[in-house]
Formats: structure tokens, C-alpha cells, sequence
């Protein structure tokens, strides 16, 4: 009777134990945090394909790593939620997944990377080696991921790079906000064809509030707000990275004003003052954005090494009220070509041929003076961001079948306050 009971007790205790083990899945497929699971790394580990994991307010000091396709985190708060870093962490989530959403949650002091998705992965999910630097990796050892989404983030005080995708493709980044980065806000890098747009962000206080580093074909940079930083946007060809050159991006309807902003991080090369800057870039069209105020240079148009500017076409921008607000600046190694500026209101500082095609090389720009810069860590907090709408009710959004319809054609040359309620550094 006693060996009896004994079983059935040990039974029973392993019947308990598997229904703990699998409670952080509930059959919903809704996993919240801490109620199904602790930490949101328990959480993503135990979500399926399709899964919610839905987080409740906290400061969870983990670092998150989503290796299971078609998972949407997402926290209840967007300030709320917060993965901290605490300088020690090298990134806040990793997103080795296709089809993978990350939305409306902060992440904060990390020494690399707020977010970062990226395909270069190994067998085991984790990250392959050199994702964490400069290193040129095959895209073919480590194909891109596909669809992802981050929607609603704010990421500060990341010391690399706040929202970075890289080797990824079909993705969305949008309505997030970036500050206190080293390199840049958003980063997108690698892609070719990217189909990837980033769009209705603000980033400010960084090094760069946008770069996209070899990042070609269907490649959208659309309605958003680059000011306040060191330097605004650029776009760039670089060895370093597969797929050069940079080709094909279209950079409509942004607000890229007053990047002069000394209470940010410096970045290795020191730029500063600077709107706009391409860099050895083909076939690329920057259309309809406001770039003003910028003391050094509106907008730039060079090369990168031996790669020529070529084909590039901008049209119908308001570059005014810049230290100069067109620099043309190929070198006689890679002299540009078919480089045209039509319909541009540009101030009283503008070049010679402004409505006509720059070939040939140009004429160096004097690098700017630029303060030393503050640690990452130092940069202050952001603004109010605003929410995800029914951010605890609404289903989970795997992110497939991205980015969808793209307009550039509606986004006009945006007003000098766009986004102003969700930034800290006034126009």
C-alpha cells in the first residue's frame, strides 16, 4: 500500500511538474509576462510561430534574444516596459527570426545595440561572429532574414546603434524613437534588393539619426524627423559590408534640420553639422524633404573610396538657411556622374549649376570644427513617446508579407515642426 501511494505521489508530482513547465504557453497562444513567465526571455523561448508575448510595466534586466519565427513581443507601456541594459548588456533584444514584431517598449543602456535583427545567425540561434563589428560576412553563409517589424520602440542611451537591421530583408521600422547612439539611431544595412521602409521616426541625439550602409533597391526613407543630431541622414557605399555599392534608396519627406546638437555622442569620424550626406551611391532620389539650419552642410554628394556617385537625382527640396546648402564634392579617383538637382528651392548660398547635372569631381568640403561630445550613458532621457494603439488588446502582428503598398508620392516636403511633440530638440 505504501509502494502504492508512493507512485501515485510520484506521479502526481511529475504531472504537476510538466504543467508547470508548459504554463508559460498558455493554449491562447497569448503568454504574458510575469504572469505565464518571469522574464520575457522564459516567455519567447516557450512562444510558438503566431504566439503574443504581451509584457506588463517593469524593468526587466535581461537581454532578449527571438529565435522563433512569427512571435510579436510587445510591451503594455511603451515607457512602462523597459529593458535596461545597465552598461553591462551588450544588446537589449536580438531578432534572429523571420517574421518576427517587436513593439511599443523601450530598451536602454546597452553597450552595443537597442535592437538588433539581423540574419546572421548560427545553427543554434545565436549570433554569428562578427556581427558585432565591421567585418564583411557572406550573405550567403548567413542568408538575410526575412520580414521583420519594430513599431513603437524607443531606444536611448545605446551606445552602438539604438534600431539596427542588418542582413535582413521585408521589413518595417516606424513611429519609434532614437537617441543617445554612438553611430546612429537607425541603422539599415546590407540588403540588396532591402524592401524595407522607415518611416514616421524620430531620432535625435546620436551621432547620425539615420544611416543605411549598402542598402539597395526598394529601400524607403519616408516622413520622418533627423534633427538635433550630429549629423542627419546618410547614405553610404562601404567594403566593409557585402552588396556595395549602395544603389537605388528613395528619401522622401523628411525633416532634416538643426544637426548641430553638442549634448550627443561623437562618432570615429568626427562629422558634425551636416544634414544630408551620400557617399558613393547610384541611382538613389532624395525628393521633397526639408534640410535647413544645418551649420556646416545641408546636403553633401560624394564619393566612398573608388566609388563614384552616379545617377543620383535630387528634386523638389527646401535646402535653405545651411552654412552651405549643396556641396558637390567627388574625388578625381571617383568622379561623379549624371548627378542631377531639378526643382530645389535652395537659398542664396547655392552652388554654381544648381538646376543641372554634376559630373566630374568637385570640390572638397572643409571638415567642421566639432565639440568633443558626451558619453552615450549622459544624453538625456527622451520625451513622451506615444502608444501603440490597444496595445494590450489587439492580436499579435507576425510580420509577413512586408512592408506592403509604398507611396513615396505622398509624402511632401514636411513642415519645419514635424513630429515636435515627440522631440526634445526644438526646430
Amino acid at each position: 500500500m505504501r509502494r502504492r501511494i508512493g507512485l501515485v505521489l510520484l506521479v502526481s508530482v511529475l504531472v504537476m511538474a510538466g504543467c508547470a513547465e508548459g504554463s508559460a504557453r498558455p493554449e491562447s497562444g497569448i503568454i504574458r509576462v510575469p504572469q505565464n513567465a518571469k522574464t520575457i526571455t522564459e516567455a519567447v523561448d516557450a512562444a510558438r510561430d503566431g504566439d503574443l508575448v504581451l509584457v506588463d510595466p517593469g524593468v526587466y534586466k535581461e537581454s532578449v534574444r527571438i529565435k522563433t519565427a512569427g512571435v510579436t513581443l510587445r510591451g503594455t507601456s511603451r515607457a512602462g516596459v523597459v529593458i535596461d541594459g545597465e552598461v553591462r548588456r551588450a544588446n537589449g533584444i536580438v531578432v534572429t527570426a523571420s517574421g518576427v514584431s517587436v513593439e511599443n517598449l523601450t530598451v536602454r543602456n546597452h553597450t552595443l545595440n537597442g535592437v538588433l535583427v539581423t540574419g546572421l545567425s548560427d545553427e543554434n540561434g545565436g549570433l554569428a561572429r562578427g556581427s558585432d563589428g565591421y567585418h564583411r560576412l557572406d550573405p550567403n553563409t548567413f542568408p538575410p532574414l526575412q520580414g521583420f517589424r519594430v513599431s513603437h520602440v524607443t531606444a536611448a542611451n545605446n551606445a552602438l546603434y539604438g534600431i539596427y537591421a542588418f542582413d535582413s530583408q521585408h521589413g518595417l521600422i516606424e513611429d519609434s524613437y532614437a537617441s543617445g547612439s554612438a553611430d546612429s539611431g537607425i541603422y539599415v544595412g546590407q540588403c540588396k534588393p532591402c524592401d524595407i521602409v522607415v518611416r514616421s521616426n524620430v531620432a535625435e541625439r546620436n551621432a547620425v539619426g539615420y544611416e543605411g550602409t549598402n542598402a539597395s533597391g526598394n529601400m524607403y526613407v519616408l516622413g520622418n524627423r533627423f534633427s538635433g543630431n550630429r549629423v542627419g541622414l546618410t547614405s553610404n557605399s562601404d567594403y566593409q559590408e557585402a552588396f556595395v555599392p549602395q544603389e537605388n534608396a528613395t528619401i522622401a519627406g523628411n525633416l532634416v534640420t538643426h544637426n548641430a546638437e553638442a549634448a550627443s555622442p561623437a562618432q570615429a569620424d568626427g562629422a558634425f553639422g551636416i544634414g544630408v550626406g551620400l557617399a558613393g551611391g547610384r541611382g538613389n532620389l532624395v525628393v521633397r524633404n526639408r534640410i535647413g539650419a544645418n551649420p556646416s552642410t545641408g546636403l553633401v554628394l560624394g564619393s566612398s573610396e573608388d566609388l563614384a556617385p552616379q545617377g543620383n537625382r535630387i528634386e523638389g527640396n527646401v535646402i535653405t538657411g545651411n552654412g552651405v546648402d549643396f556641396a558637390y564634392t567627388a574625388s578625381a579617383r571617383a568622379p561623379g556622374t549624371g548627378n542631377c538637382l531639378q526643382g530645389n528651392e535652395v537659398g542664396s548660398r547655392r552652388p554654381e549649376g544648381i538646376g543641372v547635372c554634376a559630373d566630374g569631381p568637385g570640390v572638397p568640403l572643409p571638415k567642421a570644427a566639432a565639440p568633443r561630445g558626451v558619453p552615450f550613458t549622459e544624453v538625456a532621457s527622451p520625451p513622451a513617446q506615444p502608444e501603440l494603439p490597444d496595445a494590450a488588446t489587439a492580436p499579435g502582428r507576425p510580420a509577413r508579407g512586408l512592408p506592403g503598398p509604398v507611396d513615396p508620392a505622398g509624402f511632401a516636403v514636411p513642415p519645419a515642426d514635424l513630429f515636435s511633440d515627440r522631440a526634445a530638440v526644438r526646430s
